[in-house]
């Protein structure tokens, strides 16, 4: 195994909440609309530290899209995922973009997402109110 170079962001950013690496920045977020199994959750333009699992479609409250899951290099906890393909036309800016889930990342102010838990109707949750 080599060596893990991370990336140290400046500004206001989202941590691992288990190991506090940073992950991205709070101008980088595209929605805060966003909904998962423990909660909330952000769309990222960019996300760091992170590497990918394997591809797999997934039905989601907005259709099929194929993604990866995405995971904290700093101590592999899952901390989203990212769309790698929308199979509707009305989805298709979600591609390249990154959901990081509130309640697996410290915010801005170093606060944790107290999550409670919402009920989802079926399957992955990704419905943007906006």
């Amino acid at each position: 195994m080599g060596r893990i170079f991370m990336i140290t962001l400046e500004g206001r950013i989202y941590s691992c909440k288990h190991c506090f690496t940073h992950l991205a920045l709070l101008d980088d977020i595209i929605s805060k609309s966003f909904h998962c199994g423990h909660g909330k959750a952000y769309l990222f333009d960019k996300v760091v530290n992170i590497t990918e699992g394997e591809k797999e479609e997934r039905m989601m409250m907005t259709g099929l899209h194929t993604v990866v899951d995405i995971f904290c290099v700093g101590c592999g906890s899952i901390v989203g995922w990212k769309y790698e393909a929308a199979h509707e036309k009305a989805q298709k800016y979600k591609e390249g973009k990154f959901i990081l889930e509130r309640f697996k990342v410290l915010g801005p102010d170093g606060g944790n997402y107290l999550a409670i838990q919402e009920s989802l109707v079926g399957g992955s949750s990704d419905a943007d109110d906006a």
